[in-house]
């Protein structure tokens, strides 16, 4: 409802993206969603459709093969139809939800050629003349092809969960799906969590690089006497700032035992830090 809000004239992106992440958490999400799209987008209040209509595009994009396998069978497709048919709600429905819900179809033709029901679906709205000619897409509303899950992605390393996964969601018991979903939910905040260690890592030795040689360029004024007053300041300032960060590496390194390219990254970064904090205190702190 926050989503597809007509009061709002703007997109809600932060709904937008929740109502995703909610499809792709909920093991229910991706056959459920459809529905619940398709009632907005033949909302008599073209804003509350055209809003339905960019999260259904966001949910193709981003909710995988699961809710593409749905929005392809007749069941939604029909649904989508309706807002262009005179014998439903075509003669009611702007003609700019109109034209969009024909945007959306064919740019599924072209980016799931091989859904065989969209294409006959488009194929029968020219017949019938509803269509009556291939809509002009500009490159930026062309929907792009879904992002590939990342090569690092728990569901393809973590194989025992993987296999155990697949089994639960070809059951038919409840409890199993349930177990399913509680599978995914902890798999996708295990991988989260692996994420957000990933850019501590980034964001924390890009900071010493920065702050590293913000010091040499200091320190090399200070042996000419070339210091202003505040660039002293500066100076004492990034000192206390890499005393800081010296234990962040550490705890960085205990956590990256097992990458041996990013254990060296940090490694690395700690002694360029050990070497400007001994300059530091050999050339200005000793006076």
């Amino acid at each position: 409802d926050k989503a597809t809000d007509p009061s709002i004239p703007e997109e809600n992106w932060e709904c937008i993206q929740r109502f995703c992440d909610q499809v792709n958490a909920d093991i229910e999400g991706p056959s459920l969603a459809p529905r619940l799209l398709a009632h907005k987008i033949q909302s008599p209040q073209e804003m509350e459709a055209l809003h339905a209509l960019t999260v259904l595009e966001t949910c193709v994009n981003n909710c995988g093969e699961r809710f593409h396998n749905e929005i392809a069978k007749f069941r939604f497709l029909n649904e989508l139809i309706k807002v262009l048919s005179p014998k439903y709600y075509g003669t009611w429905s702007s003609e700019k939800v109109k034209s969009r819900v024909t945007e959306v179809i064919f740019s599924w033709t072209v980016w799931f050629p091989q859904e065989v029901k969209i294409r006959d679906a488009y194929q029968m709205l020219k017949k019938q003349g509803i269509v009556k000619e291939d809509p002009k897409l500009p490159e930026d509303k062309i929907l792009p092809p879904p992002s590939p899950r990342p090569e690092s992605s728990i569901f393809d390393t973590d194989e025992e969960n993987s296999k155990l996964l697949a089994r639960l969601l070809k059951s038919s018991h409840s409890e199993d799906l349930q177990a399913a979903n509680r599978l995914i939910k902890s798999m996708i905040k295990e991988e989260q969590e692996k994420s957000a260690k990933v850019s501590r890592r980034v964001n924390t030795i890009s900071e010493v690089s920065e702050n590293v040689k913000r010091m040499d360029e200091l320190l090399e004024n200070y042996k000419r006497q070339e210091l202003s007053k505040s660039d002293q300041e500066t100076l004492q300032t990034l000192f206390q700032r890499c005393e800081k960060l010296r234990p962040l590496l550490f705890r960085l390194a205990s956590e990256t035992v097992d990458d041996d390219e990013a254990l060296a990254e940090i490694l690395q970064a700690n002694d360029k830090l050990s070497q400007v904090l001994g300059q530091y205190r050999q050339g200005v702190a000793s006076q």
